[in-house]
C-alpha cells in the first residue's frame, strides 16, 4: 500500500464556492489580508477580525465538498492517504478523509489569546468579551501572517515518508508550506494539479494544468 501525501491549497476549496485572495491583489472578501489575517490587524481592530471570521464560519455551513474532495477520500480504499492542507475549512473531513493535517488552523475551532494550546471546537460566532475560563479573549484558531506554523514539523515528517506527492490548487508561493516539496524523497513522483501551475524544476514532476475536480481524474487514471 503506497503512502500518498496530498498538499492542498485554496484552489480545491474555491471549486466549492469558498473565495480565495490568491488572484485578487491581496484582497480577501474585499479586505486587505493584513487587516484580517495578522496579529497587528487583530490588535488594531479585533471586532473587524472576529466579524470577518464569523462570516467565513457561517459561509462554511452553506458549501459542500466537491468531487475533488470526495475523490481524495475514496483513495483511502486502496492507499494510505495523508492530506496536508493550507485551507482552514473542513471540507476534506466532510468528504470522508480520515487523516487531515491543517497547517493554517481551522475555522471551526477557537483558542485563547492567553494560551495558544487552549483550543476548542466552535461553530458559532465569536464576540468581543467572549473569554476562556482564565479571562482571556477568544480568537479564531487561525495561523495569521507573521505567526509560527505549529504543525509544520508534523507535515515535514509526513512528507519524508511519501511514496507519491500530490499537490492540488496551491500557488506554491506561501512559506513554509511551499517548502514541503523539498522534504519528499527524491525518488517519489510528484503530481501538481493547478490551472495556473507555478514553475518548478524538481525532477519527476507531472504537471496537470487543470482544475482540481478535472485534474484528480487524470491523476487517479495514471496511478500505478
Amino acid at each position: 500500500m503506497k503512502h500518498i501525501v496530498v498538499l492542498t491549497g485554496a484552489g480545491i476549496s474555491a471549486e466549492s464556492g469558498i473565495k480565495t485572495f490568491r488572484d485578487a491583489d491581496g484582497l480577501w472578501e474585499g479586505h486587505d489580508v493584513m487587516e484580517v489575517a495578522s496579529p497587528e490587524g487583530f490588535k488594531k481592530n479585533p471586532e473587524l477580525v472576529l466579524n470577518f471570521y464569523n462570516q467565513r464560519r457561517q459561509q462554511l455551513k452553506t458549501v459542500t465538498p466537491n468531487q475533488a474532495h470526495i475523490a481524495l477520500a475514496h483513495l483511502e480504499k486502496d492507499h494510505k492517504v495523508t492530506i496536508i492542507t493550507q485551507n482552514v475549512d473542513d471540507l476534506h473531513e466532510r468528504a470522508g478523509s480520515s487523516n487531515v493535517v491543517h497547517l493554517h488552523g481551522e475555522l471551526r475551532k477557537i483558542r485563547s489569546t492567553g494560551n495558544e494550546n487552549d483550543i476548542k471546537n466552535w461553530t458559532e460566532n465569536i464576540h468581543i468579551g467572549d473569554t476562556c475560563p482564565k479571562g482571556y479573549q477568544l480568537r479564531p484558531h487561525i495561523v495569521w501572517f507573521g505567526e509560527a506554523v505549529p504543525m509544520i514539523d508534523t507535515a515535514i515528517n509526513i512528507c519524508d515518508t511519501a511514496d507519491i506527492l500530490l499537490i492540488i490548487g496551491t500557488s506554491m508561493q506561501v512559506y513554509p508550506a511551499a517548502s514541503l516539496i523539498d522534504y519528499v524523497p527524491i525518488h517519489a513522483p510528484v503530481y501538481y494539479i493547478d490551472p495556473k501551475p507555478a514553475i518548478t524544476n524538481r525532477p519527476k514532476i507531472t504537471v496537470i494544468a487543470k482544475s482540481a475536480t478535472a485534474g484528480i481524474k487524470d491523476f487517479i487514471a495514471n496511478l500505478p
